[in-house]
């Protein structure tokens, strides 16, 4: 089960380190060209704010279970990128795009199973 939680962990990190790098650097304009179409009913702070999110929790899924310091934020980073998907889910949905509802059910999947084994210390 470890493993694959660490498998999950990095997939996870990955996955928001790069949503949340173009977030942060790009206009909104080009996130919709390049695939990120569920930015498109929001305003850009909020779009800047969701990036910010992604990126620390990018670092909080990893790091405090890499060193052993503070390791309740792991699960705590992955319960945020829970709701993150939740959110995802729904504008996703409200586009009419059942691809990117079922990648981002994936990843809401990967995010509370990460949450749960870390929680209870898996």
């Amino acid at each position: 089960m470890n493993a694959l939680l660490w498998t999950l962990q990095i997939a996870l990190a990955t996955v928001f380190a790069g949503s949340g790098l173009a977030k942060i650097s790009q206009p909104k304009e080009r996130l919709i060209a390049i695939g990120q179409t569920g930015v498109t009913p929001f305003p850009l702070p909020v779009i800047r704010f969701t990036a910010f999110c992604e990126l620390l929790g990018a670092i909080g899924i990893l790091l405090p279970w890499l060193t052993g310091v503070g390791r309740f934020l792991t699960p705590l980073a992955a319960g945020g990128f829970a709701i993150v998907m939740v959110g995802a889910i729904g504008s996703h949905a409200h586009l009419r795009e059942p691809r990117n509802v079922a990648l981002t059910v994936a990843i809401l999947v990967a995010s509370v199973t990460v949450a749960v084994g870390r929680a209870v210390g898996l």
